[in-house]
């Protein structure tokens, strides 16, 4: 599917993510990836073969008291 050189991260592969986007729709929150893997903004993942990835964002960076 990728013509990149070199060629973007496969779907199966764990830096799935790393893969170029090829159309982003912002205002519904998620973007296609060249490897055919859709990335929501909250960070979940739906993959070509239909299968899910929970969203996985990292903790909430807390402001500490002044």
């Amino acid at each position: 599917m990728c013509q990149h050189q070199p060629t973007c991260p496969s779907a199966e592969a764990t830096d799935r993510e790393a893969a170029r986007v090829i159309a982003c729709f912002r205002e519904q929150g998620w973007s296609l990836l060249c490897n055919g893997v859709i990335v929501f903004e909250d960070t979940g993942e739906l993959l070509p073969d239909g299968s899910t990835v929970a969203p996985h964002r990292g903790p909430a960076r807390h402001a500490m008291p002044v």
